[in-house]
C-alpha cells in the first residue's frame, strides 16, 4: 500500500484508527469456547467484521499468537488472510518488534512480507542500519521503526543525551534512519503518552506517518496527539487495543467493540474536518 492510498483510505473513512488485535486467550468471552473449536479466530473475525468500516489498519501483536505455539501462528495467518480477502483496503501491521543482524532480519522480512501478507512490521533499531534495511527491499511494504515508546522503561535509554551534541537517543534514531528509508516506506512508533514530544519529532520527520499506541486504556489523549502530530496527509495511525476489543466479555462483545470504535472514529472525523483534511 502506498502512502497516498493510505491517506485516501483515511479521507474516505474519516478515520485514522488502527485496531490492535492483542487477542489474549484468557480474556476472550467464554461462550466462544463452547460454540467453536476455533474460538480465538472467531473472536478476531467478529472484531474485524464489527470495526472494519471504522478503521484503516489492524495490528496483531505477535506475542499473543506466538505464546500459543503452532495453533497461534495458524490463527494469525488465518486472521491476516481473512482481512485480505474481505477488507483489502486495510493496512496490516505485524507488531513483532524484530531487529537482528542483516541475514536474520532478511529471514524475518521473508516471514512477514514473503510468506504472509502484512503491509508493515515493527522493527527495533538498536542494532543499526543493517538490521532494518532488509525489510525495506520489498516494494510496497513498510518498516514501522520504534522511536519513542510509551512504556515506563523508555526513560532507561531513549532519553539519554549525547554530551557533545545535546541530542537524545530517540532523536539520533530519527535522524540516522532518514538515510535508510523514505516517508513512502518507513513510519515510526511514537507513544501517545508522550504527545508533547511530537512537536520536536515533527521538526525531524515532518512528512512521515507515525504509529501512535497508548490512546485509551494507557491514558494517552487523542486530542493532544492530533494537536502536535497531524500533518498535511494526516500522518497518524492511532492504535487502540484493549479499550475496543475487550469492551465487553459477554455475547455482545462485538457490538460493544463497535460502539467503542465508533466513539474514536467520530472524534477523529471532527479532528480531520477541523484540519481541513476532509470536507
Amino acid at each position: 500500500m502506498t502512502k497516498q492510498e493510505l491517506f485516501e483510505n483515511i479521507q474516505r473513512k474519516k478515520s485514522f484508527l488502527c485496531v490492535g488485535l492483542d487477542t489474549d486467550i484468557n480474556k476472550i468471552p467464554e461462550h466462544l469456547f463452547d460454540e467453536s473449536e476455533d474460538a480465538i479466530f472467531e473472536f478476531n473475525r467478529a472484531i474485524i467484521d464489527a470495526t472494519a468500516d471504522l478503521c484503516v489498519a489492524y495490528k496483531p501483536n505477535l506475542a499473543f499468537y506466538e505464546s500459543l505455539g503452532l495453533e497461534g501462528w495458524e490463527v494469525l495467518e488465518r486472521t491476516v488472510d481473512y482481512i485480505r480477502e474481505n477488507y483489502p483496503d486495510q493496512f496490516i501491521i505485524a507488531d513483532a518488534k524484530r531487529g537482528d543482524i542483516g541475514n536474520t532480519s532478511a529471514m524475518y522480512a521473508r516471514t512477514f512480507f514473503g510468506n504472509m501478507e502484512f503491509d508493515s512490521v515493527t522493527v527495533a533499531p538498536y542494532m543499526g542500519e543493517d538490521s532494518v534495511t532488509p525489510f525495506l527491499t520489498y516494494e510496497g511494504k513498510w518498516v514501522t521503526l520504534l522511536a519513542l515508546t510509551s512504556n515506563k522503561g523508555a526513560y532507561d535509554f531513549q532519553f539519554m543525551t549525547d554530551a557533545e551534541t545535546g541530542e537524545r537517543l530517540f532523536e539520533k534514531v530519527l535522524k540516522a534512519s532518514l538515510n535508510w528509508g523514505t516517508d513512502e516506506n518507513m513510519m515510526y512508533v511514537v507513544g501517545a503518552t508522550k504527545a508533547e514530544m511530537l512537536t520536536e519529532i515533527r521538526e525531524i520527520i515532518p512528512e512521515h506517518f507515525l504509529l501512535v499506541p497508548g490512546v485509551g486504556a494507557q491514558g494517552g489523549s487523542l486530542a493532544d496527539v492530533a494537536k502536535y502530530g497531524l500533518n498535511s496527509t494526516c500522518g497518524l495511525l492511532v492504535n487502540s487495543s484493549r479499550q475496543i476489543i475487550y469492551a465487553s466479555s459477554g455475547i455482545d462483545f462485538a457490538k460493544a467493540a463497535r460502539l467503542e470504535a465508533e466513539k474514536v472514529q467520530m472524534e477523529m472525523e471532527q479532528i480531520l474536518f477541523r484540519a481541513e483534511l476532509i470536507e
